[in-house]
């Protein structure tokens, strides 16, 4: 894993890896108030999403036989 990522690069990274997983935030993106700021102040915004995306959400984080 990098030492430095900007708030950008995670982001995308993120996005990317929740569409492998089959999910989507639909509210993902940089926090507007801490992102005038720059790094390494921004926060990623993960925003809210409906139970179904939660769930594979949830699934996504839990480890699955042999993963661990």
């Amino acid at each position: 894993m990098e030492s430095h990522v900007t708030a950008e690069q995670a982001l995308e990274r993120l996005r990317t890896a929740l569409k492998e997983a089959g999910v989507k935030l639909p509210s993902l993106r940089i926090d507007l108030v801490t992102g005038i700021y720059g790094d390494p102040n921004a926060l990623i915004d993960l925003g809210r999403c409906n139970a179904t995306v939660a769930s594979r959400l949830a699934d996504a984080l839990t480890p699955q036989d042999g993963d661990e």
